[in-house]
């Protein structure tokens, strides 16, 4: 969820909206509240620039009216719609419905909470949603709306939320002559034939849905994404890891021929023959997605209707003098609203505290142990068009946290406020690899809509997020498209040497050193790395960038580090880059090609190596994987037999490279990865003798994941020669599992809700960490006598690695349920940065005091794009840099 935007409707008939609850690719769901009765309903509002044009009503309408005769069962009871009347220069009627709110997470989602379902919650889930399309069968529709953003999983069942192909679109746009160009984020075998849509046709997306549910993936993602449509055409799905007891039926539903799968009737009987309510009974979800769907539902509850005399949104009020302003007052909660009161850690050694924020306004509220703590900004390197006219002095923003006071808007980068459900992650439907595209498109000419009114507001009150979730998206397809009718450079703040900062109020951050902002002209980041606490190295798609970490002036730019990976320190003069075709290595004064190694000319007897990131380095060696296909010749037919076909095999080496010397070190082979084949390596424990690998799970194969049954495994390859010394499990340490070594020989994994220590040469436990109810500990961090660890509570702390006593735990103060907080220590190894996809936190290393919050809230013109990507921190020197996308902030820390 997120607070309304200044130009999000408040009224919908007899209803107030609270807050944004989700937005997708044709409509808006707001949580709204009943004046008269305070019933909490969702609101499906249709987006303006659509609801103009006819076609897109008519569908939108049609839509509602499957709704309402699905109602019951998992489908929520409509409450109410509206087509309110408008002048006419004000536009086209808003169009909206609203259903009664029940607190459930999309499958998306909850995927990315507590991974795939086990078996019987699939078949509640597949149980539960066929009996929804026998209904619509029974009529002889099809229904075209299933979605892992469409399907929900309640505390009781699952829900379905859209009934066509409207509400599952992963996109939807106004075309010229009054078209509705919708794309779904999905093919069926008979829609890549150019066939029509059946009842079948439902049955295979469920096929898809399941399969995705049970794995975490889809069965067609093995290969390159251009070719998903033959593969959903002609390949056989990827079966292995679904629960053997299911696999038959999801076959079934997968069948290429629409004839041969078995009706939703069957599906619903086959799965849960007393029904999926009486399968669920008891309670049918894990415990971490019970937990976030109670946490959902306080956040909602706790929501308040906006007060009827408020302050105008955009009234302009007189600039204050900065040593005027006074510290503002506590809130009581999320800029939803919700009350919330922060509370004293306690008293005992360990100086720790669990849920320090409070959503339900009961009882006396407690007394504030610090003072508020977020501090929004804004970059400030992007200014208003010369056309703009001047804006109206600023005034303080309304904090998004508990306790958050806010910086003075500035002009920042095109982009919001963290999301919790991002329009470019929206999970539209499982076909394979690739994104949407590459479906056929069908132009039905239809009258020009009217033309939308202008856009009444250049400047909207400022996203603020209530908080976050994690989403597991599913890989896309092909997407079949329907037409239904219708070079910026940046500046500094200062190019002289950063003076010292002015003192801030207790919680509040430091004011930052310089912040900076990637061209909104080029393609968002995709790494960034410190080199020698002299540089930011920035990689995007279109080249690599460097930004003086002592003034924030971007330096230089080069196209042939584009894509690159891991800019790493080659010697004293040299900034190393590994680009998908080979390896640089660049000046840092002006970013010039001093050498360059192509990955054809070092490794000439691999013929089309693709190498894979970074697994880790250490001085001058990196270690990373790289595959390549080879032909496997047929071998000579017997007598009188026909002669075999030759095959296509892929075959994987890790690697280590001396950046310094240039030259390959040792490669030794191991088995390929998921497609394209190279698997991900991530080097968890440097030690004198060898190296300690796990692979990341999302690169296993399923027969990989089949014969670890569960569990997880580290590597042991020695140091000089490459050598794979050893392959151990350890405890119940999954294959997802964080996990981090040192160099004593002690390996830190999280096992279900705690954190576990082995001795890394014999497996022997040494001791657990109990970690909170429904959570799960992320990647720790080891540091001298310490280890930091991180929760997906938003839980930071400490223990002392010999003995993994507790040493300090503190929250986060983040709400929600989402993936574990990064850690990041400064360069004196005096300050923890924790950071998410709300905020960061800064922490005392040694005790766990509270030092600071920040957020950056983005853009603040309404029509920037929304940023869901999480904050990330790089220690450099006495200075940490704050990234979240295109936007980077450097604070000093102690």
């Amino acid at each position: 969820m997120e607070a309304l935007r200044q130009d999000d409707p408040r009224r919908f008939g007899r209803f107030t909206a609270l807050a944004r609850f989700h937005e997708g690719a044709s409509a808006v769901r707001y949580v709204a509240r009943d004046t008269a009765t305070g019933e909490v309903a969702l609101i499906t509002a249709a987006r303006p620039e659509l609801a103009g044009l006819p076609a897109y009503r008519r569908r939108f309408q049609a839509e509602a009216r499957t709704a309402e005769r699905l109602a019951g069962g998992w489908v929520a009871e409509p409450l109410d719609t509206g087509e309110e009347p408008k002048a006419p220069a004000e536009g086209p009627e808003p169009l909206w419905t609203a259903a009664g709110y029940v607190p459930a997470l999309p499958l998306a989602e909850a995927i990315g909470i507590a991974g795939p379902l086990d078996e019987r919650a699939l078949r509640i889930l597949g149980a539960g949603i066929a009996e929804i399309l026998s209904r619509v069968h029974a009529a002889g529709a099809v229904l075209q709306g299933l979605a892992p953003g469409t399907v929900l999983l309640a505390a009781d069942g699952p829900r379905l939320t859209a009934f066509g192909p409207l509400g599952a679109a992963a996109s939807a746009e106004a075309r010229p002559g009054g078209q509705l160009s919708v794309r779904l984020g999905y093919l069926t075998p008979e829609q890549i034939e150019g066939k029509e849509v059946s009842a079948a046709s439902d049955l295979f997306v469920l096929g898809l849905l399941l399969a995705y549910a049970a794995t975490g993936t889809t069965p067609f993602t093995e290969g390159p994404a251009e070719e998903a449509a033959r593969r959903i055409a002609e390949d056989e799905p990827e079966l292995d890891a679904v629960p053997e007891a299911l696999r038959e039926l999801i076959t079934r539903c997968l069948a290429k021929d629409p004839a041969e799968r078995p009706t939703a009737g069957t599906v619903a009987a086959q799965l849960a023959l007393e029904g999926a309510a009486g399968l669920a009974r008891g309670g049918w979800l894990p415990e971490p997605l019970a937990a976030a769907v109670a946490d959902q539902e306080a956040r909602v509850l706790a929501l308040d209707v906006p007060r009827e005399d408020s302050e105008p949104e955009d009234a302009p009020t007189a600039p204050e003098p900065e040593d005027a302003r006074p510290l503002p007052a506590p809130v009581d909660g999320p800029a939803s609203g919700a009350p919330a009161a922060v509370v004293p850690a306690g008293d005992g050694d360990i100086g720790e505290d669990r849920g320090t924020t409070r959503f339900l306004n009961t009882g006396p509220r407690p007394p504030r142990n610090d003072r508020p703590t977020t501090q929004l900004a804004l970059p400030h390197e992007l200014t208003a068009p010369p056309e703009a006219a001047p804006a109206p002095a600023a005034r303080p923003l309304p904090p998004a946290l508990p306790g958050g006071p806010t910086a003075p808007r500035q002009p920042g980068p095109a982009h919001g406020g963290p999301a919790p459900y991002p329009a470019a992650a929206l999970p539209a439907g499982p076909a394979g690899p690739g994104g949407p595209g590459g479906g056929p498109m069908v132009s039905l000419p239809l009258p020009p809509a009217p033309a939308p009114a202008p856009d009444p507001a250049a400047s909207r009150r400022t996203l603020l997020t209530i908080a976050a979730a994690a989403v597991g998206g599913l890989i896309v397809g092909g997407g079949s498209v329907a037409a239904l009718g219708s070079e910026d450079t940046a500046v500094a703040t200062d190019d002289k040497p950063a003076p010292k900062p002015r003192r801030t109020l207790p919680g509040q951050p430091p004011e930052p050193r310089w912040s900076y902002a990637h061209p909104a002209s080029e393609s968002s980041p995709l790494t960034a790395a410190v080199w020698r606490d002299e540089l930011l190295v920035v990689t995007s798609e279109s080249q690599a960038s460097a930004v003086d970490l002592r003034t924030g002036k971007r330096l230089w730019q080069r196209a042939d580090g584009a894509k690159g990976q891991a800019a790493l320190a080659a010697g004293a003069d040299l900034v190393f880059v590994a680009s998908p075709t080979e390896f640089l290595w660049l000046s840092p004064k002006n970013g010039k090609v001093v050498h360059r190694e192509r990955y054809t000319d070092a490794f000439g007897d691999l013929p089309g190596l693709a190498v894979g990131r970074p697994a880790g380095s250490s001085g001058p060696v990196v270690w990373f994987t790289g595959s390549h296909t080879v032909t496997v010749k047929a071998p000579k037919p017997k007598k009188g037999k026909k002669q075999g076909k030759d095959r296509e095999v892929v075959q994987a080496h890790f690697f280590a490279y001396d950046i310094v010397q240039r030259k390959e070190l040792w490669r030794t082979p191991v088995p390929a990865g998921r497609a394209p084949g190279a698997p991900v390596y991530r080097v968890v424990g440097d030690r004198s003798a060898d190296i300690l690998v796990r692979q990341d799970a999302v690169s296993l194969t399923a027969a990989e994941l089949k014969a670890a049954k569960g569990k997880g495994s580290v590597r042991s390859f020695d140091q000089k020669t490459g050598k794979l010394l050893w392959t151990r499990s350890y405890g119940a340490v999954s294959p997802e599992a964080a996990t981090a070594g040192d160099e004593d020989g002690s390996l830190y994994a999280a096992v279900g809700k705690d954190l576990q220590a082995f001795e890394t040469d014999t497996a022997k436990p040494l001791w657990r960490v109990e970690g909170s109810a429904g959570s799960a500990f992320g990647t720790p961090l080891v540091a001298g006598p310490l280890i930091h660890t991180t929760e997906r509570s938003r839980l930071v702390g400490a223990v002392e690695r010999g003995s993994g006593r507790l040493v300090w735990r503190r929250s986060t103060e983040v709400p929600g349920i989402g993936n574990a907080p990064s850690l990041t220590l400064s360069g004196s190894e005096k300050t923890l940065i924790a950071a998410d996809a709300v905020q960061v936190t800064a922490f005392s290393a040694a005790d766990g005091e509270r030092l600071w919050k920040f957020q950056d809230i983005g853009s603040a013109d309404p029509k920037g794009a929304t940023v869901s990507a999480s904050y990330r921190a790089f220690a450099a020197g006495e200075t940490v840099v704050i990234q979240r996308d295109r936007a980077f902030y450097a604070f000093p820390v102690a």
